[in-house]
């Protein structure tokens, strides 16, 4: 439970988080699996492509693991520049990604994540390890430099989280990472209930990507 007492975490429902995960994952890949053909098969028609993109995560205190996302964007994007976060209007992203990242459809495969336990419905997002800053920004400081990095790491990431739902991609990381403290201080199975709610109805909207409000 992190920094937390064994009386704290009861009081606030965290002893619930692990098998919630455990059956919403469960269920989520069973009730999706339609949608993991269709999109398959649109990400073949529109470049013939791979289906699926294999990154590399920071996971719970620091342990690294893959995650697989649908591709959202042209083959050998990162070959360039390397990783970096996508922009309004990116280029690298291909029709059917727009849809799916509008969507978080992209993100279905990382269920398989939560269900091994890498990965938790709700928590800071998963960093990739040598992840730079977005466009616009000078912090140019490796993000295990940033204040609140060991601290964001002593939980699991998540699938949506505090920052994923109201920040926009392009807010910094050093503020990105005050609001991922925020979440870890007051954490509790509540709390998460309602960031899961909001995030069913942001992915309804099509407004993960919106550099607005999404809610």
């Amino acid at each position: 439970m992190s920094d937390l007492t064994f009386g704290q975490a009861f009081r606030r429902g965290l002893f619930l988080k692990r098998p919630f995960d455990i059956l919403l994952s469960g269920t989520g890949l069973l009730l999706s699996s339609p949608l993991w053909l269709i999109i398959a098969v649109l990400i073949k028609i529109e470049d013939r492509g791979p289906v699926f993109y294999r990154q590399e995560r920071v996971g719970r205190r620091g342990r690294l693991f893959d995650v697989l996302k649908f591709r959202s964007m042209i083959p050998d994007a990162e070959k360039a520049h390397g990783a970096i976060q996508a922009v309004a209007e990116d280029p690298r992203v291909t029709r059917v990604g727009r849809v799916l990242r509008a969507t978080a459809m992209d993100e279905l495969p990382q269920l398989l994540n939560i269900l091994k336990g890498d990965m938790s419905f709700v928590g800071p997002r998963a960093l990739r390890p040598n992840e730079k800053e977005v466009q616009g920004d000078p912090d140019t400081r490796a993000i295990r430099d940033i204040p609140g990095y060991e601290e964001r790491i002593r939980v699991r990431p998540g699938l949506t989280g505090l920052t994923q739902v109201f920040l926009p991609g392009e807010t910094p990381r050093r503020k990105k990472f005050r609001v991922d403290r925020l979440y870890i201080r007051r954490r509790s199975f509540w709390l998460d209930l309602r960031l899961i709610l909001l995030s069913f109805w942001i992915t309804f909207r099509g407004r993960w990507e919106s550099r607005q409000s999404k809610i």
